[in-house]
């Protein structure tokens, strides 16, 4: 609201003249909740990937899954028992001290006090814990644009979870393929997609018990090969919405406004990367 009150460029994009009153803050706080009822975050994305279809930008049978954590706007002293009784007035009520040494603290027994809907949990073994929100993307191979997104409580399926219900929203009737990090190498995962008529195409876990679930009737191959190439674009996708974005720490709370805003932000990076590759085409 600040830009807004001295910013002629903002003014110019939602209308308004330099001399018109600006809106009170709670306008977008209502605006926002009507964008969440309607969706209108997913259908903007849908759009945007529907005008890349149009102009060849997309491939409707090579696709790639990944999830990354995005921190949530909650701190670890936020993070107490769930029946922990009503504290005593802090010694700082801005900045309270709060000393959890040697407290084994979980999902199960502990929340935020601040996002309770936010989990602990952490990218990988050594990594520091933080309350954090899974953020999910499906990517087409072709130029890496973001095709759908989803965004889920971060536990140790959400990732796959979110996968599979983005797997199903592809549109067509073509057998599809699906790369994917060795988080994705389960029994359980490939079973799926196979029933779905979609070849997984991720890496093999030999460290994890019992066999891989992908055999040499997937690997040998050289479509696998280059699935395995190809996924590593969706990285690209993470650095942007994190960096460009701003959501390595989202500033909204609970999983409904976070996916809002997510999605919002792949369908920039879409329109982004459209503009590149078509500049490019146009060069040559």
């Amino acid at each position: 609201m600040e830009e807004m009150d001295y910013n002629l460029l903002f003014r110019w994009f939602v209308g308004l003249n330099a001399d018109e009153e600006v809106w009170d803050a709670t306008t977008f706080t209502k605006n926002r909740d009507r964008l969440l009822e309607a969706d209108v975050a997913k259908e903007f994305l849908a759009r945007v990937v529907e005008q890349a279809r149009a102009k060849g930008l997309t491939s409707d049978e090579h696709f790639t899954v990944d999830g990354t954590l995005l921190e949530a706007w909650a701190s670890l002293k936020s993070f107490r028992r769930k029946d922990e009784k009503p504290p005593l007035p802090p010694d700082d009520p801005g900045n309270p001290t709060v000393n959890f040494r040697g407290e084994k603290r979980s999902n199960d027994t502990h929340e935020s006090k601040t996002d309770p809907e936010a989990r602990l949990a952490r990218k990988g073994e050594g990594k520091e814990a933080k309350l954090s929100y899974s953020g999910n993307l499906l990517v087409e191979n072709r130029n890496g644009l973001i095709v759908d997104a989803e965004v889920f409580q971060a536990n140790g399926t959400a990732e796959r979870d979110a996968a599979l219900i983005m797997l199903e929203q592809i549109p067509g009737t073509k057998a599809a393929t699906v790369g994917g990090d060795k988080g994705f190498d389960t029994q359980g995962f490939v079973k799926q997609c196979r029933r779905m008529r979609v070849t997984p195409h991720v890496a093999q876990n030999h460290a994890r018990r019992g066999a891989s679930a992908i055999d040499g009737r997937t690997t040998r191959h050289a479509g696998y090969a280059i699935s395995q190439r190809k996924r590593k674009r969706i990285e690209e996708c993470f650095g942007w919405l994190k960096t460009i974005a701003l959501l390595r720490k989202v500033r909204h709370r609970g999983v409904c406004k976070v996916h809002w805003i997510f999605t919002l932000a792949c369908a920039a990076y879409n329109l982004v990367r459209m503009r590149n590759l078509s500049a490019a085409i146009t060069t040559v």
